[in-house]
C-alpha cells in the first residue's frame, strides 16, 4: 500500500520535476538552470565557476492590450544538444572562429489559451545566449508587444560602465559608477547640451552594458542578431538590482509587430573573471546567421583619408556650396548660385586628397558635402533635404571618377539623410546605381536628427528593418556600408559583411565639440565594439583646434595614443582622419598609420582593465607581421608587453612609437619617440604611457 501511494505521488509530482532543466558550458565553468516557477512562469539562472551571475529571473511578454503572455505555461517538449563547428569570417579579428556550445530547447504552451512559445538557450565557454521563438500556430498569427519582460536579476550593487538609454542616439559620454548611483548621474548626463530629447524612462541604460562585481566577475549584457525587432534598453530597479528589458517603442507606444514563425534577437550574457576574456569573446558573432552573400570576395578592408575633419575644426570649410538658404531640392538651379568660397568638396581639393592617398598607399578618399542640399541642413524640421545623385557645380563626378581610377584610388560616397528615411528608401536603388556608374563601392550613410516619419525612433523596429535593408540592398550592388547614427550593432556584420563598420557611439568628431574623456577609448572595446567594428576615425595629430582660428577644443589623447587606436579599436575600415597637412608635418609618426593592417589572422589580449588600460596585439592576415596597441586613461602607467605570441626561434624588428618623456594629453600631446629594437618570442617590453597616452608597435621579421 505504501509503495502504491509513493508511486501515485511520484506520478503527480513528475511534471513539476520535469520543469527544471540544466545545461553546462563545454568547459564546465557555466551552469544554466531553466524552470517553470509556481505560477508557470519561465525562469532561468546562471552561475560561473560556482558564483551566481544571474539569480532566478523571469521571462515572457506583455501583449497589447494588457495580456500577460508570461505565466501558466506547461512544457510540451525539451531537447539538449551539443554543437562544435568552425567558421571563417570574411573580415575580422580572427581568421577562424570556433562555435562550441550546448543548447537547451524548451517548447511551452500557455494552458488557458493554448498559445505556443519556444525558448532556445545556448551556453558557450564565454557566456549565455537565449531567445524567444514564435512558432506557427492556429490560435495566434500575429500580435503587438506591449513589453518584453526579460529579467537579469543581479547579485549586488555592481560597478557599471554605462550610457543612458535614448531611443535616438548612442552618442553619450560613457559613465562609470555603481548601479545605485546611476539614477542621479543619469540626470546630469542627460542634461548635457548635445543630449537627444526622446522620452526614455529615467532609470534606463543602454546596452551593451559592462559591469564588474565586488568579487571580480565581469558581466557584459547585450543582444545578438537584431532583425525585425526593436532595440533593447535596460530598466534598472536600483533597490533590488534587477535589470529588465525595455524595447524601443514607436511613438504610439507599440514595441514590436510580430508574426509567428519568427524569433526575437538573442539576449547575451558574457562573463569572465578576466577582463581580457570579455574583449576576446566571439559569442555575439556566433549567435548571428552565417554570411548570406554568396560570393563576398569583393568585400575588402579599406584605409581612407577624406574631406571631413576640416568641417569640424572651426576652420573655413563648409559642407554647403552656398550661403543661400531658400533651397528647393529638384527645383533650384545651383549653377545660378554663387559659391560661398569655402565649400570643401570641390574638384581640385578632392584631387589633392586623391594625390595624397595615392602617394601614401591609401585605398580611398571620403568626400562629404559633394551633393545638393546642405544649405538647409536643419535636421529637426525638414523632410527632404538632399539629392543623392546630383552634385554641386564645383564637384565634377565624372572627372573625379576618371582621376581617382588613374591613381588606383577609390572614392567613398556620402549619403546623409538627416533621417528623411522614407525618401531615402524610395531613392536608394537610384542612388546605389549612381554609385556603381561612377566607380564608388562604399558609402557612408548618416541619420542625424529625429526620424521622419516622425512616429519612429532610431532604435525602433521600423528603423532596425531599414538599416538592415540598406545593407542587404547595398550587397546587391556590391557596395560596402559604413552607417552613422544607426542603432548599435549586434553582430549582423557576420551575416552581411558588406556592413563593414558603424559609428553608433561617441566617436572622434566629439573631440571637436567638447572632447571625450581620456578613459573613453579604454571602455568602448568592452562595450560598443562587442557588437561589431566601429568607424571611430582616429589619427588626429594636431589636437589643439584653436590653431585653426575657430574652436578651442583639445583632443583628449596624445599623438602616440592616436596611433595605438588603430589596433585597440578594431575595424576593417580605418580613417586617417586629420588634415593631410598635419601628416606631412610628422611623416615618421604617420608611417605607422600607413603600415598598420586592417584584417587579422589572430588577436592577443595582453592586458586589460575597463576604464583604465588596454594592450592588444594582432597578427596581420596572411603576413608575418604583428601590430600592438597600448592605451591608458588619464593616469600614466607602464605597459608590460609579452611577445610570446611570436613564433619561437625567429627574430624580428619592433618599431616602437611611444609617448615622449614629458608627454601628456592636455599639456604636451605631440611629444613622441620612435625607436627600433630586435625582439623574439622571449622578449618582454616595458613601455611608458603618458597621461591620456599610448604606444603603437609594428613587428616585422629581421631582413
Amino acid at each position: 500500500m505504501k509503495k502504491f501511494i509513493f508511486l501515485i505521488c511520484c506520478l503527480f509530482l513528475l511534471p513539476h520535476f520535469l520543469t527544471a532543466q540544466t545545461i553546462t558550458s563545454p568547459d564546465g565553468n557555466f551552469q544554466m538552470v531553466f524552470r517553470l516557477n509556481e505560477e508557470g512562469t519561465p525562469t532561468y539562472s546562471l552561475t560561473y565557476k560556482g558564483k551566481t551571475v544571474i539569480q532566478e529571473s523571469r521571462l515572457g511578454f506583455l501583449i497589447k492590450s494588457g495580456y500577460a503572455f508570461d505565466h501558466n505555461f506547461m512544457i510540451t517538449d525539451s531537447q539538449i544538444r551539443e554543437s562544435d563547428t568552425i567558421w571563417k569570417p570574411v573580415l575580422g579579428e580572427y581568421r577562424e572562429i570556433r562555435d562550441h556550445h550546448n543548447e537547451l530547447f524548451i517548447a511551452l504552451k500557455q494552458e488557458q489559451t493554448d498559445w505556443l512559445l519556444n525558448l532556445r538557450f545556448r551556453l558557450f565557454n564565454d557566456g549565455l545566449g537565449f531567445r524567444y521563438e514564435f512558432p506557427i500556430q492556429s490560435g495566434l498569427r500575429h500580435f503587438v508587444i506591449e513589453e518584453e519582460e526579460t529579467e537579469f536579476r543581479l547579485t549586488g550593487d555592481h560597478l557599471a560602465f554605462w550610457q543612458p538609454a535614448d531611443y535616438d542616439t548612442n552618442e553619450y559620454e560613457l559613465s562609470t559608477s555603481k548601479l545605485s548611483e546611476v539614477k542621479d548621474l543619469r540626470e546630469v548626463v542627460c542634461s548635457e547640451p548635445l543630449a537627444a530629447q526622446s522620452p526614455t524612462e529615467r532609470l534606463a541604460v543602454q546596452t551593451p552594458l559592462l559591469m564588474k562585481t565586488k568579487d571580480g566577475l565581469y558581466i557584459h549584457l547585450h543582444e545578438a542578431s537584431l532583425v525585425n525587432y526593436a532595440g533593447m534598453h535596460l530598466n534598472l530597479d536600483d533597490s533590488q538590482f534587477i535589470l529588465s528589458s525595455h524595447l524601443t517603442p514607436d511613438r504610439n507606444g507599440d514595441r514590436g509587430y510580430i508574426q509567428t514563425n519568427s524569433t526575437s534577437p538573442w539576449r547575451t550574457i558574457i562573463v569572465s573573471d578576466d577582463a581580457r576574456d570579455i574583449l576576446a569573446s566571439t559569442l555575439i558573432l556566433n549567435l548571428n546567421e552565417p554570411c548570406k552573400i554568396e560570393d563576398p570576395s569583393w568585400i575588402k578592408p579599406c584605409k581612407y583619408v577624406g574631406v571631413w575633419w576640416e568641417y569640424f575644426t572651426g576652420g573655413p570649410s563648409t559642407w554647403a556650396y552656398t550661403d543661400y538658404q531658400d533651397i528647393r531640392i529638384g527645383e533650384t538651379d545651383y549653377s545660378q548660385l554663387k559659391c560661398n568660397g569655402h565649400h570643401g568638396a570641390n574638384t581640385q581639393h578632392v584631387k589633392d586628397y586623391i594625390d595624397f592617398a595615392a602617394k601614401h598607399g591609401f585605398d580611398a578618399v571620403l568626400v562629404e558635402g559633394w551633393n545638393e542640399g546642405w544649405e538647409d541642413n536643419w535636421a529637426y524640421h525638414k523632410e527632404v533635404i538632399y539629392s543623392w545623385t546630383r552634385a554641386y557645380p564645383d564637384f565634377d563626378v565624372e572627372e573625379l571618377h576618371r582621376y581617382a581610377q588613374s591613381k588606383n584610388v577609390k572614392l567613398i560616397m556620402h549619403h546623409e539623410t538627416t533621417s528623411a528615411v522614407t525618401e531615402y528608401e524610395r531613392r536608394m536603388h537610384e542612388a546605389f546605381q549612381f554609385m556603381k556608374d561612377n566607380g564608388y563601392d562604399a558609402v557612408k550613410t548618416g541619420y542625424v536628427g529625429p526620424i521622419i516619419p516622425r512616429s519612429e525612433y532610431h532604435d525602433g523596429q521600423w528603423m532596425v528593418n531599414h538599416y538592415n535593408r540598406v545593407a542587404e540592398t547595398a550587397a546587391q550592388y556590391q557596395i560596402m556600408v559604413d552607417s552613422h547614427e544607426a542603432v548599435r550593432p549586434t553582430g549582423y556584420s557576420r551575416t552581411y559583411p558588406n556592413w563593414i563598420a558603424q559609428e553608433s557611439a561617441r566617436g572622434t568628431e566629439f573631440e571637436s565639440f567638447r572632447g571625450n574623456h581620456p578613459d573613453h577609448t579604454t571602455i568602448l572595446p568592452f562595450t560598443r565594439l562587442k557588437g561589431g567594428p566601429m568607424d571611430y576615425t582616429p589619427g588626429i595629430f594636431e589636437g589643439d583646434l584653436s590653431v585653426y582660428g575657430g574652436k578651442t577644443a583639445k583632443v583628449s589623447t596624445t599623438l602616440a595614443k592616436q596611433l595605438a587606436l588603430y589596433v585597440t579599436m578594431y575595424s576593417p575600415l580605418q580613417m586617417a582622419a586629420d588634415l593631410k597637412e598635419n601628416y606631412e608635418k610628422y611623416p615618421d609618426a604617420f608611417q605607422f598609420i600607413k603600415d598598420v593592417a586592417l584584417d587579422w589572422d589572430n588577436s592577443y589580449f595582453l592586458e586589460a582593465e575597463p576604464g583604465d588600460y588596454i594592450t592588444i596585439a594582432r597578427k596581420a592576415k596572411g603576413k608575418d607581421e604583428w601590430f600592438v596597441g597600448a592605451i591608458t586613461d588619464e593616469k600614466a602607467r607602464t605597459a608590460n608587453i609579452d611577445l610570446s605570441f611570436l613564433p619561437a626561434g625567429k627574430r624580428y624588428v619592433a618599431t616602437i612609437y611611444a609617448d615622449g618623456r614629458n608627454a601628456s594629453w592636455n599639456k604636451n600631446p605631440k611629444s613622441y619617440t620612435i625607436r627600433s629594437r630586435k625582439v623574439t618570442s622571449k622578449t618582454r617590453l616595458q613601455v611608458a604611457l603618458a597621461p591620456g597616452g599610448g604606444a603603437a608597435i609594428s613587428i616585422r621579421p629581421v631582413k
